[in-house]
């Protein structure tokens, strides 16, 4: 009998070809090699494509989603591989993420040949991040280094970190270390120190919410401890109605049965910073996380995410 066809759409970066191939590995590994004939697609996104400018100011975090779930509504391939972080909030109609690998690392990597630390940098130094959130805490920490926008996958990153175009920079550690380049990280920030994005370290599937078919493919790899915290951070993020323009933060951790939330919204000059703490039940992660936003909220004041 024939081996069921499966196209997997992801965007063409190695960090997006290389989640793209641990779930096609994990899918394996649970329905046996040689059960399904795995394709990878890779789809060039609009946010791939733009490199002159911050994608803030091109129209924020769905420019890295829509062409590839254009794909999946138009039956040009099955499943869709994403970065959780860089999803919005609010899906197209008739798509699903019914599946999370379990998490990487949420932290960020500090990446320097200056320094062993954010703190440990020489005061005016350059650091480059095209992260609204990470240049509006690095500024809120340290407010007499300079930051510096700077786009491109982690290798083009690297390159020019090491060309001299800034003393520091920040990347997320998940992708590091799911390339094999956790090496490359001169320290880990801790999230005490710099919070990390909203559902940064996860690996979403998508697909057509009706096709049951691939439900059933993808139910034994799904991670419910990380479904229950990305779903706790997007509903927070949700709340806030935050985009790319936004300097948004925000984690939830399951720990001995009890569920610990923190979110931060700043300004991108980092002058301004708010935070929120809440602790819970597991269960009630999607209420506690948005009321965090909803105290967020009333701390910043009705204007302040309008301002930015």
């Amino acid at each position: 009998m024939q081996a069921r066809k499966v196209r997997i759409a992801t965007r063409g970066s190695p960090l997006a070809l290389a989640q793209a191939r641990e779930v096609q590995a994990r899918l394996e590994a649970v329905h046996g090699a040689g059960a399904h004939a795995f394709e990878i697609k890779a789809i060039k996104t609009t946010g791939d494509r733009i490199q002159d400018r911050p994608l803030s100011e091109a129209g924020g975090k769905g420019l890295f989603t829509k062409e590839i779930e254009e794909a999946l509504l138009a039956n040009e391939v099955d499943i869709a591989v994403h970065s959780m972080k860089d999803m919005p909030t609010a899906l197209p109609e008739g798509l699903a993420v019914t599946c999370f690998l379990p998490r990487e690392d949420v932290r960020d990597a500090f990446i320097s040949a200056k320094a062993g630390a954010l703190r440990d940098l020489p005061r005016a130094a350059v650091v480059a991040t095209s992260s609204l959130r990470r240049q509006a805490q690095v500024r809120h920490l340290r407010p007499d280094l300079t930051v510096v926008p700077m786009r491109g996958n982690v290798e083009t990153r690297l390159r020019k970190l090491g060309e001299g175009v800034a003393d520091a920079t920040l990347l997320a550690c998940a992708g590091l270390k799911r390339l094999g380049m956790a090496d490359r990280i001169t320290s880990p920030l801790p999230i005490e120190e710099m919070l990390p994005a909203v559902a940064q370290g996860a690996i979403g599937v998508e697909i057509r919410a009706d096709d049951a078919e691939m439900a059933e493919l993808l139910a034994p790899l799904n991670h419910q401890p990380t479904a229950l915290a990305v779903t706790a951070e997007r509903a927070f993020l949700a709340t806030l109605e935050g985009s790319c323009r936004t300097p948004i933060a925000g984690l939830a951790e399951v720990e001995t049965g009890r569920l610990h939330f923190r979110g931060m919204i700043l300004t991108p000059d980092g002058s301004a910073c708010f935070s929120a703490l809440r602790e819970g039940t597991p269960a009630s992660a999607v209420a506690l996380a948005e009321d965090a936003a909803e105290e967020l909220l009333a701390k910043a004041g009705p204007d302040f995410l309008g301002a930015l």
